[in-house]
């Protein structure tokens, strides 16, 4: 085998994902999509949003089962999981994530394409539990937001494989425990909380009151020197100095450790790389972006020059291409 190709997060871009797969090499026998001499490994974010969400979970969902890719959860995933779980009675609520406005509002297109195939939703949530959080390979590392060393070992001391059950799903919904930390810290990433009254108006549509940040700054000593989204600080906060506090509460990977890939973080023009041995590859195809892959040969210095995209049309065309998948 001579590689792996990475693949940022698909947000329900079916049939641009399928180009992806065709631009990479990959092209379709007995209803999946293989490669002769490479792998495919999925960073998460599958579902929620675009306009083909069983499309794309097929695809890859396929293409996992038959040894051809691998996968990590995004936090889109966790949270459908969360989302359609009833909650035990010691939590005080009906559902494990609360059916709020602003979620239901980010998971309303899943359910609505799947509201017609119940069978075959319920079979996807079980499939989700299949999938890991963290891949780590003899070469690389892959998860959805962020690799905190300290937390994988705690969940590998609990769950070897990486895979999660509904035992550790219902923990992890309690702010404060170690299941909520590793869940937030891998797939969300770690995060800062704004000053009192001042918010975020993303372009998604969101009101937010943090904002995101890496984890590669060697000796941070700003806001700005952290901040990892599209969105700008408000004002002057990019000058605001970090505290002793909030710099303890970032994860580091420093330039010594295997390459790591990400998604989650709604990068925005041509993909380029944060540090020689990290790659982000989700670049907001949801958002008439591009869905991006990295394709992976061995090499431990990473190479922007290995990016391959394939822009995201305004509207995904919603006649049966050739190549699509049949799965009813």
């Amino acid at each position: 085998m001579e590689g792996y190709d990475l693949i940022g997060d698909v947000h329900g871009c079916g049939a641009t994902l399928a180009a992806l797969l065709e631009k990479l090499g990959y092209h379709q026998r007995g209803g999946v999509y293989r490669h002769p001499r490479r792998r495919a490994i999925f960073l998460g974010d599958l579902i929620d949003r675009g306009p083909r969400i069983r499309l794309a979970v097929s695809i890859v969902r396929r293409m996992v089962e038959e040894g051809e890719a691998h996968i990590v959860m995004g936090n889109h995933e966790y949270n459908a999981l969360a989302y359609c779980h009833r909650a035990p009675a010691h939590l005080g609520r009906e559902w494990l994530r609360d059916h709020t406005p602003r979620h239901n509002r980010i998971i309303k297109e899943t359910l609505d394409q799947y509201r017609d195939h119940p069978a075959e939703w319920e079979e996807t949530l079980a499939w989700f539990f299949e999938i890991p959080l963290f891949l780590e390979l003899p070469e690389l590392r892959v998860v959805h937001a962020c690799w905190d060393q300290a937390l994988i070992e705690a969940l590998r001391r609990q769950y070897p494989d990486g895979r999660i059950d509904e035992a550790f799903l219902e923990a992890s919904m309690v702010p404060g425990t170690q299941p909520f930390q590793i869940m937030d810290r891998l797939t969300r990433g770690s995060h800062l909380t704004l000053p009192e009254g001042i918010e975020i108006h993303s372009g998604d549509g969101f009101t937010r009151r943090s904002f995101r940040t890496h984890f590669w700054a060697r000796e941070p000593r700003t806001w700005g020197d952290v901040i990892f989204q599209p969105d700008n600080l408000p004002g002057h906060l990019e000058d605001r100095m970090l505290t002793d506090a909030e710099r303890a509460r970032l994860s580091h990977y420093d330039l010594g450790q295997r390459p790591l890939f990400i998604g989650h973080y709604w990068c925005e023009g041509i993909p380029a790389l944060p540090t020689a041995n990290i790659a982000c590859l989700d670049y907001s195809a949801v958002k008439f972006g591009r869905l991006v892959a990295y394709r992976w040969s061995g090499e431990r210095r990473l190479d922007a020059n290995h990016f391959v995209w394939v822009r995201v049309p305004q509207e995904e065309e919603a006649r049966p291409r050739p190549w699509e998948i049949d799965f009813d």
